[in-house]
């Protein structure tokens, strides 16, 4: 059985696809989208839905920050259940010396055109009162947000739905040139074909570099207005682009709901997807130094997820070198949400022969040459 043809095929609905979808059929293209599981149900799932500028290098700056641009524009339109929230970030300053560091991003920031002011110790404490006591500040940066992934992802393909799109519940198995297999025997006619299958795109497009990263999520019961913005150690970045070692770092977001997420860990070399113990334990004692009041709430839920990550900490965004007919939108870890908008809209301007907002010579799969 054949299906299509179709302009462009893209493999996955997570975040990426799934945003991927809707740049494509706006833009008028006849679309398909290929999921074998639920939409939003990978590794978008495990995610924590935390909209931020991330300054890891320029080009991961100049990526976060467009693509939290495209989020902003887009606040509006997005239903409730979304829950859509720009609560802002406050990347929190244990000491004097990471009081320093909050001022150099401070200085990043501003030079970038991304808004954020530095505040002390009293101030830290007013706004987030269950923070532990002694903290030295931090940087506010008053327009991040946080959503509910799986949910966005799901408003997405009903959006490129409603202009045409065709969602196939199917595994995808082989890549050809002129298209698609899928696990049950049907054969999807494509022009152009987008492997945006997350921690799976390896196994459609072998030579691609991207690793399984394990991560841990928690989850409490209802508390409104236990914490009220973002809430990240400066010390995550170190902990979050560490290639080589398990990590933990202080991370906590409000939901809509009243609900409190609780990260973050990383992982490598790790195919279980069963809990952790010994490192859900080094995340919960790390969460509970900055707030040791986590201690005395309950939670509901803890799960985990994998996500793809890569050598320099940028996804791989465009053409796959020596195949015209396919595209990468690959390798974002746990930046894949906040960066699904602005990957969705550089890859149709690559497709399309638009001119893009940024640079897209970072993301290239051709720098692996």
């Amino acid at each position: 059985m054949s299906c299509g043809p179709y302009d462009v095929v893209i493999i996955g609905a997570g975040i990426v696809g799934s945003a991927c979808s809707v740049e494509f059929s706006r833009a008028g293209l006849r679309t398909g989208i290929i999921e074998a599981s639920v939409t939003g149900g990978g590794t978008t799932a495990a995610g924590m839905g935390h909209l931020v500028v991330m300054d890891d290098s320029p080009a991961q700056f100049a990526l976060t920050k467009y693509s939290l641009e495209l989020w902003t524009e887009l606040a509006d339109e997005l239903p409730p259940a979304v829950e859509f929230d720009p609560c802002g970030t406050i990347w929190v300053a244990s000491d004097e010396q990471e009081l320093a560091a909050a001022r150099k991003k401070k200085e990043l920031y501003d030079a970038g055109g991304v808004s954020s002011q530095i505040i002390d110790c009293n101030t830290l404490e007013r706004a987030e009162p269950n923070l532990r006591k002694g903290l030295a500040g931090g940087l506010l940066v008053e327009r991040d947000s946080v959503l509910y992934p799986p949910l966005a992802a799901a408003y997405f393909i009903e959006q490129a739905a409603s202009l045409g799109a065709s969602l196939h519940r199917s595994a995808a198995i082989e890549i050809t040139r002129r298209g698609l297999r899928l696990a049950d025997g049907s054969f999807i006619d494509a022009g152009i074909i987008i492997n945006a299958a997350g921690v799976f795109a390896p196994s459609l497009t072998p030579e691609l570099p991207v690793r399984r990263r394990k991560g841990h999520l928690v989850i409490t019961d209802r508390y409104p207005g236990w914490a009220r913005h973002q809430l990240v150690e400066l010390g995550y970045l170190k902990s979050a682009h560490s290639n080589t070692s398990d990590s933990v770092a202080f991370n906590v977001q409000p939901r809509v709901t009243g609900q409190l997420l609780i990260g973050s860990s990383r992982q490598f070399g790790i195919d279980d997807a069963g809990v952790d113990d010994v490192i859900l334990s080094r995340m919960m004692l790390r969460a509970c130094e900055y707030m040791p009041g986590l201690k005395d709430l309950s939670a509901i839920r803890v799960w985990t997820g994998f996500r793809p990550a890569t050598a320099d900490n940028l996804p791989f965004i465009g053409p796959w070198p020596g195949r015209d007919n396919l595209f990468i939108a690959a390798g974002h870890e746990g930046l894949g949400i906040t960066t699904s908008l602005g990957t969705a809209r550089i890859l149709a301007d690559q497709v399309l022969g638009r001119a893009s907002k940024i640079p897209i010579t970072p993301y290239l799969p051709s720098r692996l040459a």
